[in-house]
C-alpha cells in the first residue's frame, strides 16, 4: 500500500466519542487504526482494528507496529481512552484506583511513546488527547484537539 494517505490511531474507539472519530477521520479519508477492549472487527480495509487494553504497554506496541506495517506511517494519535468513576474519591476501591492509572496514565503514556517514536522517524505528526480521557495529564508531546 502507498504511504500517501494519512493514518490516525484512535484509542477508546469502540463506543461514543471514539467510534465517532473513527467515522470523522474515515470521511476525511485517513487510515485509521483503532483501539479498545471491546472494538469490533470492521469490514473496511483502511481501518485496523486492534483490540486489547490500552494500559498494557503491548497493547500499544501493537497498535503502532501493526499500523505501520499495514498502512506505512502514522501521521496522527488521538488518545481518547478513558476511566471516569462516578462516584465520590472515597469511595475509590484499590482496583479502581489501578484501572484509573492503568488506562488514564500508563496507556496514554506508552502509546504516546510509541506514536511520537514512529513520528519523529518520519519527520512530523500529530499527538492529541480528549479533554475526557486525560484532564489530569499534561505532556509536551500532546495538546487538546476537538476534531481531525
Amino acid at each position: 500500500m502507498g504511504t500517501e494517505q494519512k493514518v490516525a490511531v484512535i484509542t477508546g474507539a469502540s463506543q461514543g466519542i471514539g467510534a465517532a472519530l473513527v467515522k470523522a477521520y474515515r470521511d476525511r479519508n485517513y487510515r485509521v487504526v483503532a483501539t479498545a477492549r471491546s472494538v469490533k472487527p470492521s469490514r473496511d480495509d483502511d481501518i485496523l482494528v486492534v483490540p486489547g487494553d490500552i494500559a498494557d504497554r503491548k497493547t500499544a506496541e501493537r497498535a503502532i507496529s501493526e499500523g505501520v506495517a499495514r498502512f506505512g506511517r502514522i501521521d496522527t494519535l488521538v488518545n481518547n481512552a478513558g476511566i471516569f468513576m462516578a462516584k465520590p474519591f472515597i469511595q475509590y476501591t484499590e482496583a479502581d484506583y489501578a484501572a484509573t492509572l492503568g488506562v488514564n496514565i500508563a496507556g496514554f503514556f506508552h502509546m504516546t511513546q510509541f506514536a511520537v517514536a514512529e513520528m519523529e522517524k518520519q519527520g512530523g505528526g500529530l499527538s492529541c488527547r480528549s479533554r475526557r480521557a486525560s484532564s489530569t495529564t499534561r505532556s509536551p508531546a500532546s495538546r487538546p484537539c476537538s476534531r481531525p
